[in-house]
């Protein structure tokens, strides 16, 4: 059985995901510390829970949800993986966060070539699979992760609980996220949970009628 324990960090706020089974083992989707205790909110957590993190993923590669990549990977000694088509995002982060007027002095490294996530891949951890399906449009690199197993999928900027990810952004393209929502995502069970990258979880059932 896969579990869930969801996190809001930083200013916007950001959902932060630790995901585990009876394994023990776990992924830490997002992770966006960035105030005082967030890091050890997440550490403490998946302490406490005796969990072994053996990945760690990115939705895609803003800034609000990368802010606590590097904490996770010098910590728990992995490196992130996500869609490389974000890498910009991450080469000029203080540039970005600075249009938003926000200060950021820390470091994000952009994702190794052998942690990039594709259409098709798939990541497991003990007895849990996460299917990775590509949804730009929000971003270049925006990816969900589906578990088949227990209909549950993490959407990150794609679909929120009554509303889609913004798309006015210079790389955006909306036509392709409302196409690749209704391809990929609506064609799910209508039961199919979903964790969005802000907001209250919903299920695919209840986002339909908003797309008819």
């Amino acid at each position: 059985m896969m579990n869930v324990k969801c996190f809001e960090f930083n200013f916007l706020p950001v959902n932060t995901y630790v995901v585990w089974d009876e394994t023990l083992e776990a992924a830490v989707i997002d992770p966006g510390c960035f105030y005082d205790g967030e890091s050890d909110a997440l550490k403490d957590f998946i302490s406490s829970n005796s969990l072994k993190v053996r990945h760690l993923l990115n939705t895609h590669l803003h800034f609000d949800h990368v802010l606590g990549n590097t904490f996770v990977e010098e910590t728990y000694g992995i490196r992130a993986q996500a869609n490389d088509a974000d890498d910009p995002w991450i080469r000029f982060m203080a540039r970005k966060m600075a249009a938003f007027g926000i200060r950021y002095e820390g470091h994000v490294s952009p994702i190794a070539p052998e942690n990039v996530l594709k259409e098709g891949d798939t990541v497991t951890f003990g007895g849990t699979m996460l299917n990775v399906m590509q949804v730009p449009g929000h971003s270049p690199g925006s990816i969900v992760f589906y578990n088949r197993r227990e209909d549950t999928v993490f959407t990150g900027d794609v679909l929120f609980q009554g509303s889609i990810g913004r798309a006015d952004f210079a790389d955006s393209d909306p036509q392709a996220l409302i196409r690749g929502i209704r391809e990929k995502l609506l064609v799910l069970p209508d039961r199919t949970v979903v964790y969005p990258g802000h907001g209250p979880a919903t299920t695919i059932g209840s986002e339909k009628p908003y797309f008819i």
